[in-house]
C-alpha cells in the first residue's frame, strides 16, 4: 500500500506519525460519558477514510463509557444497496468495532422525518422549487456575481420569490419540485444569533446562508441529509458529533434546523481526512485501498490503526 496521510484541517496533508489520534489529545477527551455515532452510507465498500471516522467516533465513547451507535443513511434509494448494507456490518465487524443497541437504518425512519418537515412548512420557512438541475446552472452561468458557497455557486433563489398563484397552479398541476429551506426568513425567525461549538475550531456562530436555500426533501427522497441528520442526532441522544471537516459547513444549516425544531445542540469533533498518496481524499472509487481489499491482502486492524496513526486497543 502506498502513503497514507491525514489532513487534520482539511486543508494540507501530513505524514500520519504527525496526526496525533483522540487518544492522545486528553484535552479533547470528555470526562462526562459521551453518546456518539458513525453514520456510513451503504452506497459502496468501506474505505480506509472510513476506518478512521469510525475508530474515532467508537474510540472517543469507549474512553468516557459512554454509548457509541452505528446508523446507515440509505435515503437515496436508487444508490444504496443491501449488499453494500451487509458489507458494512462485516467490515466494523472485523475491525473490532462493537456498537450499542440497534442499527438506525434511516430509510425505516421517514415518518420521523416528515413530522420534522410538517413543522417547518408550518412556520413557513419552506418552499417549494420547480428549478431543475439544469436550468439552476444555466440562471447561476448567467449571472456573474452568483453567491458562492463553499462547494462552489449557490442555489440563486429563483422560486423563493415565485408569485404565489403561479406557485399555487404549479403544485396543482403535479410538477416537480424540491422542497427548500428559506433561510433567511427562518434566520429572521429565529430572531437571535445562534452558536455552536466545534472542539477545534471553538464556538461559531451559525452562518448558515453560506449554504443558501438547501434542499430538504425531493419527490425521488422524501428528506435530505441535512434534515434527517439533524432529527436523527436528537432522537438518538447523540451529544458528541464526530465527523469529517468536509461537512464542517453543513453544522451551519444543521444548528438552525435545530433551532426551528427546539432540539438539543450536540457538541462537534470534526477530523481530518484521509488522503492518499497524490493527497486526494480517499473515496468509494479507490477499490484498492477498500477494507474487503487490504483485508484479503493479509492487513489486519492493528496495521491500519498503525498507518492512521491510533494507538493500539
Amino acid at each position: 500500500m502506498g502513503v497514507i496521510r491525514l489532513s487534520p484541517d482539511g486543508r494540507r496533508g501530513c505524514h500520519n506519525h504527525d496526526v496525533e489520534s483522540p487518544e492522545e489529545k486528553p484535552g479533547l477527551v470528555n470526562i462526562a460519558p459521551i453518546s456518539t455515532r458513525f453514520a456510513p452510507s451503504p452506497t459502496g465498500r468501506l474505505h480506509l477514510g472510513h476506518a478512521y471516522a469510525a475508530w474515532t467516533a467508537h474510540d472517543r465513547a469507549r474512553a468516557t463509557g459512554g454509548r457509541f451507535l452505528l446508523r446507515l443513511e440509505d435515503i437515496d434509494q436508487t444508490r444504496c444497496r443491501p449488499e453494500f448494507d451487509a458489507a458494512i456490518i462485516e467490515d466494523l465487524n472485523w475491525l473490532g468495532i462493537a456498537w450499542d443497541g440497534p442499527v438506525r437504518r434511516q430509510s425505516e425512519h421517514f415518518a420521523d422525518y416528515r413530522v420534522a418537515l410538517d413543522r417547518l412548512t408550518g412556520l413557513g420557512v419552506i418552499y417549494p422549487c420547480f428549478c431543475t438541475r439544469a436550468e439552476i446552472a444555466a440562471e447561476v452561468a448567467a449571472s456573474p456575481g452568483a453567491p458562492q458557497g463553499p462547494a462552489g455557486p449557490l442555489y440563486p433563489g429563483t422560486c423563493r420569490a415565485l408569485d404565489p398563484a403561479r406557485r399555487a397552479a404549479r403544485l396543482a398541476e403535479g410538477k416537480d419540485h424540491a422542497l427548500r429551506l428559506d433561510v433567511g426568513k427562518a434566520m429572521a425567525l429565529v430572531g437571535r444569533p445562534l452558536f455552536w461549538h466545534d472542539e477545534k475550531a471553538g464556538e461559531q456562530q451559525a452562518r448558515p446562508d453560506m449554504l443558501g436555500d438547501v434542499v430538504l426533501a425531493r419527490k425521488e427522497t422524501p428528506t435530505s441529509y441535512h434534515l434527517a441528520v439533524t432529527v436523527d442526532d436528537a432522537l438518538q441522544g447523540i451529544t458528541l458529533v464526530t465527523r469529517a471537516i468536509d461537512l464542517f459547513p453543513a453544522t451551519h444549516v444543521h444548528r438552525l434546523l435545530q433551532a426551528l425544531l427546539d432540539l438539543p445542540v450536540p457538541a462537534y469533533a470534526h477530523h481530518g481526512l484521509v488522503l492518499g498518496e497524490d493527497g486526494i481524499r480517499l473515496a468509494k472509487r479507490d477499490k484498492a485501498l477498500t477494507l474487503a481489499a487490504m483485508r484479503a491482502a493479509g492487513e489486519t486492524p492493528q496495521d491500519l490503526r498503525r498507518r492512521l496513526g491510533l494507538s493500539a486497543c
